[in-house]
């Protein structure tokens, strides 16, 4: 019988159950997948907390990989046996198996394990439109990264490597800033105990940088909008500390023209065709060895209360994923 991790009630990771499930079977244009490998996003206790909302009781988790099983009826890009990742489909990830609409799915080479495919396809989808279509990035430009040892951190950096471009990062500890040096961080900043904007400053000779890739939010606005030179965009990518809060219009006038936009992965890959060549300049990038995919936290979906408890409390770095089976 397949198990599922399920919850019933917003609120701490003490709400999340473990549970069996009945075997759904496909319906038109569904697939029934296996997973080998679930992936463990923050954006999943988003859900869990609230702050996205989902309709209760719900399953959570928007990543995995592993084989299709069965298909219904109208489905004619996949088949039984094929290996298949997928990001941002309806919740429900955190099970052994499940049942999702085929055109979330899309095909795993060979090359990329299973487990390194749940670690970073909504990672590696979120870093591709990051570095090749949020910005007209030029060599040499230099930009504000902040989490650089999480997992999308970890893949930009060396994403950005690849195009030529600097990347100043913070980070908490110096543990974090090793891991962050090690994937191609060329300036770190401890925000904890450093003025971000100012060290900045310093870094640029006092022009600021074109672009800030911001995943915190609440505590990092205001030290990402002083750090952007004239006309600079901020890219708001997550909220780990918190939603961003309003924003005054006439502040971006004030401190040199500024942009700010809240991009959403869906956006990015609502075109199939877009989803396909952003996926696999990502795969090829990875299957050939010039982005490598830290996965530095494995854990049982029936462990998923201490893993949700270990990923609020910053405790991870780089990509954490569940372990379903084998390959």
């Amino acid at each position: 019988m397949p198990n599922a991790v399920r919850f019933y009630e917003t609120g701490s990771p003490e709400v999340l159950r473990w549970e069996h499930v009945e075997r759904a079977e496909p319906g038109p244009g569904e697939v029934r997948v296996r997973h080998a490998a679930v992936g463990l996003n923050f954006a999943d206790i988003y859900f869990r907390t609230g702050l996205y909302p989902a309709k209760l009781p719900s399953g959570i988790g928007m990543e995995g990989a592993g084989v299709v099983e069965a298909v219904g009826e109208n489905v004619t890009d996949f088949k039984p046996g094929d290996r298949v990742t997928y990001t941002g489909s309806p919740l429900g990830a955190y099970a052994s198996e499940r049942v999702l609409p085929a055109a979330c799915l899309i095909h795993l080479p060979d090359e990329i394990p299973f487990e390194t495919a749940a670690a970073m396809t909504m990672r590696g989808l979120t870093s591709a439109y990051l570095m090749r279509r949020i910005y007209q990035w030029k060599r040499g430009d230099t930009f504000l990264l902040h989490a650089a040892a999480g997992g999308v951190g970890l893949i930009v950096s060396q994403w950005a490597k690849l195009l030529g471009l600097n990347v100043i990062g913070t980070v908490s500890t110096e543990e974090k800033a090793e891991i962050a040096r090690a994937h191609g961080c060329d300036h770190i900043i401890y925000y904890r105990r450093e003025d971000v904007a100012k060290r900045v400053r310093e870094l640029t000779d006092g022009v600021g940088v074109p672009v800030v890739i911001d995943s915190v939010g609440k505590d990092t606005l205001t030290a990402s909008l002083d750090s952007l030179k004239r006309r600079g965009l901020l890219v708001g990518v997550g909220t780990s500390s918190g939603a961003f809060p309003p924003i005054d219009a006439m502040q971006l006038a004030i401190k040199g023209s500024l942009f700010f936009t809240r991009p959403a992965l869906a956006d990015y890959i609502a075109d199939p065709a877009e989803k396909a060549e952003l996926a696999g300049e990502l795969f090829g990038h990875v299957a050939a060895g010039r982005i490598k995919i830290e996965i530095n936290q494995r854990y049982e979906l029936n462990d998923a209360v201490q893993a949700h408890r270990d990923l609020e409390a910053g405790k991870t770095t780089g990509s954490s994923i569940f372990v379903v089976q084998g390959e």
